[in-house]
């Protein structure tokens, strides 16, 4: 028997366990939320230590995503650590709360997402937040995401930081300031030592309601779209089909590699290619998958002439730009071990690692059949433009600087990565291209604009289906200059407001 309500939500990670509980506070719709993964996982993702997360890549609450193979970094199939959960990659990152420079969003609606810029955002960034204490002209303090004080910093930990200050970097007092430029505490989304999720934030505390429903285990394997309107869901759970039907819209939250997912496999999408699948087309999309973009990330490493104080401890980031004239486009942080590339392991020491935020380099996730169970091709196509080395290779050098810093004189031994293997331009460029891999925040696969190739509209509705709308990381246009989780909640919080006015005016 088919299930009726207003508003169905397919995904129940970041923004989709915003959009249910924002969208369930009005008594009088019902809201269904569909998530493929359980509602709860393995003890290790309350841990508060953001290095717990590694522990989680893998597991059942992991999607285990791998890339095709990349020829910017060597033919390497990097893998993909995804969240399929309640909270979805909330529940299995570093739980790192920054949103990004101005810039980054500005850029937004520079690219054709009308109405989607840093003034604009920024009432709904801070919707998100509860950072007592902040400057209120542009933080949040009474939002669902706890932002708490930090522990205190290890000796290395603080000599990281003052480090990036002898390097010529300024101190900066929040890395949410929407001009933050230079070497930042980290906030975590972290509440009484435990891991926050979206899900705990938003979604558990009102699991009570009557007008909301939340389905785990329902993986969907395509929406129901007649007549150019979408009205529901497929899904199957414990093996068992099932269907939901919306009377009002459906709302896609499954992320840059799910949402784009769920919409090939309902015919919307590059014609040629669902044909090529026997799909049949409803809505010729060519944008749906493409744009794939994700901040490549690599480290420096050295061994320590003595064992660092162990325990938790906060964590230094910072905000760089490659050229004098540009916007910020480097997000290095730093962290009290020697780690191994693309996350093998660690050792004794410290690293600087450093992340392009601003890529060049698009990708596409495809669909490799039309069974709904075959895992799709993610392309991020890592460091494919040659500018994108080059900035990787000028970040690398920036943390060298820092790393041989006066502040850190007492700490640092040998180099022990790259080490004396990577001199000139060509020998980092090539060590980057040998290790560097994913940050964790791809999007774009469902971007906003209205151009041929965008797949929403500034009201977050997919072009021409009826009833259907996106709102996870996937419809930014280009990635914001900072981890994405609270980006992605600022995007749920404002596509809660769009979809509850019937009018769907962007204010």
């Amino acid at each position: 028997m088919e299930k009726v309500y207003d508003y169905v939500i397919v995904g129940g990670g970041t923004a989709g366990a915003v959009l249910a509980a924002r969208l369930s506070e009005n008594s009088e719709v019902s809201v269904a939320l569909l998530e493929a993964g359980a509602g709860e996982g393995p003890a290790i993702m309350s841990d508060g230590n953001p290095e717990a997360a590694v522990g989680l890549w893998g597991s059942s609450v992991d999607w285990n995503y791998t890339t095709t193979p990349q020829s910017g970094t060597e033919n390497t199939v990097h893998t993909w650590p995804r969240g399929r959960v309640l909270g979805g990659s909330s529940s299995i990152n570093g739980m790192t709360h920054l949103r990004g420079h101005a810039s980054s969003f500005d850029a937004w609606e520079k690219q054709g997402a009308i109405g989607w810029n840093y003034q604009e955002m920024l009432p709904f960034l801070m919707r998100s937040e509860g950072a007592r204490g902040g400057d209120p002209r542009f933080r949040g303090q009474t939002g669902p995401m706890t932002i708490e004080e930090p522990p205190a910093a290890t000796p290395l930990a603080q000599d990281l930081h003052d480090a990036a200050v002898d390097a010529g970097h300024p101190r900066c007092e929040d890395g949410n300031d929407p001009q933050a430029e230079g070497v930042f505490w980290a906030e975590r989304n972290v509440a009484a030592g435990r891991r926050q999720s979206a899900a705990d934030a938003y979604l558990f505390p009102v699991l009570s309601r009557p007008n909301l429903t939340v389905v785990t285990d329902a993986q969907v394997r395509r929406l129901v779209i007649d007549n150019g309107r979408c009205g529901g869901a497929e899904y199957v759970q414990n093996g068992e089909p099932g269907t939901v039907r919306a009377e009002r819209e459906v709302v896609l939250s499954a992320g840059a590699v799910g949402s784009p997912q769920i919409l090939l496999l309902s015919g919307i999408g590059p014609a040629d290619d669902l044909r090529r699948l026997g799909i049949p087309v409803r809505a010729a999309l060519p944008g749906v998958g493409a744009n794939l973009h994700d901040h490549p990330l690599a480290w420096i490493s050295y061994g320590v002439k003595k064992s660092p104080v162990p325990g938790p401890s906060r964590q230094a980031m910072l905000f760089a730009r490659t050229s004098p004239g540009g916007d910020p486009d480097i997000l290095m942080s730093f962290t009290a071990v020697a780690l191994e590339p693309r996350w093998a392991g660690a050792q004794e020491g410290f690293s600087i690692l450093f992340g392009l935020a601003t890529p060049t380099s698009r990708g596409s996730v495809r669909l490799s059949s039309a069974d709904p169970a075959a895992y799709p091709l993610i392309d991020p196509a890592y460091l494919t433009e040659s500018e994108d080395v080059a900035r990787m290779v000028a970040a690398l050098r920036m943390a060298r600087d820092i790393a041989r810093a006066d502040s850190l004189s007492a700490w640092r031994d040998e180099e022990t990565l790259p080490g004396r293997e990577a001199v000139t331009d060509e020998e980092c460029g090539a060590y980057i291209r040998r290790t560097a891999g994913t940050y964790f925040h791809p999007v774009g696969t469902c971007r906003i604009g209205t151009d041929d190739e965008a797949v929403v509209d500034a009201a977050l509705r997919v072009h021409g289906v009826d009833g259907l709308s996106v709102a996870d990381a996937s419809v930014m246009p280009s990635v914001v200059s900072a981890n994405t989780n609270a980006a992605v909640l600022g995007i749920a919080e404002r596509a809660a407001h769009l979809i509850a006015h019937p009018r769907r005016t962007l204010r």
